[in-house]
């Protein structure tokens, strides 16, 4: 059984994050841009903008990331994190990464005495979805998503 170890990632762990962060990208149907990956993550934790979780398979290999955003709620006016990001590298699929990375980012949340965690997943990500409510998170089937592209 693979063990799996997930840390707070710093800007020095951008040159391992990137190439995970870069295939996640492409996963989405967005062209390589390795160089545009780095300079990305590494502003967004110079500036304290995003919180990134870094697992790696007992061996030290680099397996997956996750990544927050702070958000704010105004009617109970406390924080929220935004799972933006989460990515599971193709070779570590199965394993426990994903799970390990969501937990640690529930107990993150909970150290920073937020209010909740949110993600969105395409409608056809049926292993995430799986994944998900295996964890107890729950759809929200009372508020729609709009989106305004500019």
């Amino acid at each position: 059984m693979t063990s799996v170890q997930v840390t707070r990632a710093t800007v020095d762990d951008v040159a391992t994050v990137a190439p995970l962060f870069d295939a996640y990208r492409q996963f989405y149907q967005h062209p390589g841009d390795l160089d545009g990956a780095r300079a990305f993550l590494a502003e967004r934790l110079e500036r304290g903008e995003s919180v990134i979780f870094l697992a790696r398979l007992d061996d030290g290999t680099p397996a997956g990331f996750t990544q927050l955003y702070p958000i704010f709620s105004s009617t109970s006016m406390r924080r929220a994190w935004l799972l933006n990001d989460l990515f599971v590298a193709p070779a570590a699929r199965r394993a426990g990464v994903g799970r390990a990375l969501l937990e640690r980012a529930h107990v993150f949340a909970r150290e920073t005495n937020s209010k909740d965690l949110m993600l969105q997943t395409a409608v056809d990500n049926f292993p995430a979805q799986r994944l998900y409510e295996s964890l107890g998170w729950q759809r929200d089937n009372d508020f729609y998503v709009y989106m305004l592209a500019l």
